[in-house]
């Protein structure tokens, strides 16, 4: 899921560096939903792994 978030970020910086405003914007927050449903999950099994004796 981080990945993903990493890929459309890259696609997003050179759609904004070459001037592709609307594809950039997409991808932008297509990355940023990735990046916080990715950390969501990692907070999530973060607290259930955690086994209390």
């Amino acid at each position: 899921m981080l990945h993903y978030s990493l890929v459309f970020l890259v696609i997003a910086l050179i759609a904004g560096i070459l001037g592709f405003g609307v594809i950039a914007g997409a991808a932008a927050s297509i990355a940023k939903i990735c990046f916080f449903l990715f950390l969501a999950i990692w907070v999530l099994m973060f607290f259930m792994g955690r086994k209390t004796a």
